[in-house]
């Protein structure tokens, strides 16, 4: 962490904590088009009601080609550091970030990959049970975007229903005439991947922190929504299982009267 961070009791950053639902950066650019946390998913964060979501560890992967800017991105953002002579990344690596949404701890745990196509298979492992698909791509580089959507398919194929982002790293080495040309192909490609797309710098730290903020939103949001979804289902049944088993008891008890019956009858 840096140092000008405050660390609250419940051991999460002054600056992690989330009241309120980050917006998308584009509208026409995501299929999640929610404006706001669930009725329900409020409910229960002001009433902890949580369950199991503000103890698990939620996990993103972040995929894409080689020198795209991942590693600087991860650190703008968990470090708000930016260095320029990183080394590449061997396999994966991994950051931990604990937020406090609608008062309740969530954690997401930033999975890190290696572009290079010989740590592929290593890196391939760790995109079971990801919650968060994050394709990051060069603005500046026109074949980076052409490569997302097998990076896409690559880490969805094994993630857990995540929510899906396309990322475009370095705008600040861009003009407008140059990011608006490029912006359209990846808007494009965004909708036809199912993702969100943004835009962002992770040299000067533009849009970064809104992103992961509204990546945890989403997250956050369906997760809690749906475990309560799932705890409603299994009382239900449970419910009706309880009848079942009532309405059976009182069955075998009427047939055991009326056989007695019969025999003091006879």
């Amino acid at each position: 962490m840096s140092s000008g961070r405050t660390v609250l009791s419940n051991n999460v950053a002054k600056d992690r904590i989330v009241s309120k639902f980050q917006q998308a950066y584009h509208a026409d650019a995501t299929p999640y088009q929610k404006m706001n946390f669930h009725p329900k998913v409020k409910a229960a964060s002001s009433e902890n009601r949580t369950g199991t979501v503000g103890l698990k560890i939620s996990k993103a992967v972040i995929v894409g080609d080689v020198s795209v800017g991942k590693t600087c991105f991860v650190n703008r953002f968990c470090h708000d550091l930016f260095d320029r002579d990183y080394k590449a990344t061997i396999g994966v690596d991994f950051e931990v970030e604990k937020f406090s949404i609608l008062s309740t701890n969530f954690t997401l745990q930033i999975w890190d990959t290696a572009g290079q196509e010989r740590f592929k298979c290593i890196a391939a492992s760790y995109y079971r049970g990801a919650n968060v698909v994050i394709v990051a791509f060069d603005l500046s580089d026109e074949e980076s975007l052409n490569n997302v959507e097998k990076w896409m398919v690559d880490a969805s194929e094994n993630a857990n229903d995540p929510v899906k982002f396309l990322v475009g790293n370095k705008r600040d080495l861009l003009s407008e005439a140059a990011y608006e040309d490029i912006e359209s192909r990846a808007v494009e490609k965004a909708n036809k991947l199912g993702a969100e797309f943004w835009a962002v710098s992770a040299k000067n730290g533009l849009n970064v922190r809104e992103f992961f903020f509204r990546a945890v939103c989403l997250t956050y949001d369906s997760l809690l929504l749906n475990e309560l979804e799932s705890t409603k289902t299994v009382s239900s049944k449970q419910i009706g299982s309880n009848l079942i088993s009532i309405q059976k008891e009182n069955t075998d008890l009427y047939e055991a009267k009326n056989k007695q019956k019969s025999k003091c009858c006879s």
